[in-house]
């Protein structure tokens, strides 16, 4: 197999530009650093396009632009893309709606199991629950990109 065209040595932000550009989007990028992590945040007329449903087109979009940033290297930091704060108030969401199903855990004594999701929103679960005395997190074996966590109560000791 040959090696790719090198790429011109680019920024992640110019990188996403260009590609911003050619698909015809009127845009402004916002960086932001937390931590170690990258966040390049478009703001643009239509945000809709950018997102798709359920995020789709944006999970796509940061799958090719961290894909072109790596090339070769599987050990280059990731960059997450955002359209106008949306992944933020998803992961809120994401959050509550787990908590919510935590309290049923409790009340009923019963494991409860969420919805599939991408590896960085079950990492976002555990997270949450990796410290929580009366809830674990443990996530179900499945092929695939998405996978579901079980939310069950946590035996005493």
């Amino acid at each position: 197999m040959s090696n790719p065209l090198p790429l011109p040595t680019m920024t992640p932000r110019e990188l996403l530009e260009c590609m911003l550009g050619h698909l015809g989007f009127i845009f402004q990028v916002e960086e932001i650093q937390r931590g170690e992590h990258l966040i390049l945040n478009i703001q643009t007329r239509d945000p809709r396009r950018l997102i798709g449903r359920d995020g789709h087109v944006l999970e796509e979009m940061q799958y090719l632009l961290n894909r072109l940033i790596s090339g070769n290297d599987d050990h280059a930091s990731r960059v997450m893309l955002d359209v106008e704060g949306y992944r933020q108030k998803e992961q809120e969401h994401l959050i509550e709606r787990a908590r919510a199903l935590a309290d049923k855990v409790l009340q009923e004594n019963s494991p409860q199991t969420l919805p599939p999701m991408n590896a960085f929103e079950r990492f976002l679960i555990h997270q949450e629950f990796k410290d929580h005395s009366h809830i674990k997190s443990r996530s179900l074996e499945a092929q695939g990109k998405l996978k579901q966590i079980t939310l069950e109560p946590r035996l005493s000791k």
